[in-house]
């Protein structure tokens, strides 16, 4: 079965408050998931929406459209600027952690992105920024602990 998934991010000071919103659909089935972090960054959360979505999906090799309005994610893997980062030992890219979790869980599934141009009416893109910018103002909200611990020499 054909699974989408829209997937959005959002930080507040970027970096500062941030969270992540996604809507998965396959047939009749739709869920929302979202998550904030005290602090991180935009593209992190862009790329966290990802992750956290392709970890639910229960069976492996589904074919999967990611839609998102990310042009680092998309342009990330449909480019394939994923491969050199990779050749170089992922030297001076920003992120590792998430591209690598991204890796692991992509490998799993058929893949593919569209990009979709944000805050233009699109009504999922529209609510995952709605489920990103609500954690993104969560009380309490846990570390992103790669992010802070790695703050000062990735960002």
């Amino acid at each position: 079965m054909e699974i989408t998934i829209y997937t959005d991010g959002a930080a507040k000071g970027n970096p500062g408050p941030g969270g992540y919103g996604a809507v998965l659909m396959a047939g009749k089935f739709h869920k929302e998931i979202s998550e904030g972090f005290r602090l991180t960054t935009n593209n992190r959360m862009e790329l966290m929406a990802v992750c956290a979505a392709l970890e639910l999906l229960k069976f492996d090799n589904s074919p999967v459209t990611i839609y998102s309005d990310s042009k680092y994610v998309v342009d990330s893997v449909e480019k394939k600027w994923i491969a050199g980062w990779v050749k170089r030992g992922w030297k001076n890219v920003k992120n590792p952690d998430l591209w690598k979790r991204y890796m692991a869980v992509a490998s799993k599934h058929n893949v593919k992105f569209v990009w979709v141009k944000g805050h233009a009416g699109n009504k999922y893109n529209e609510r995952c920024d709605e489920l990103a910018v609500e954690a993104s103002m969560g009380r309490n909200l846990p570390a992103d602990t790669w992010y802070e611990q790695n703050a000062s020499s990735d960002s």
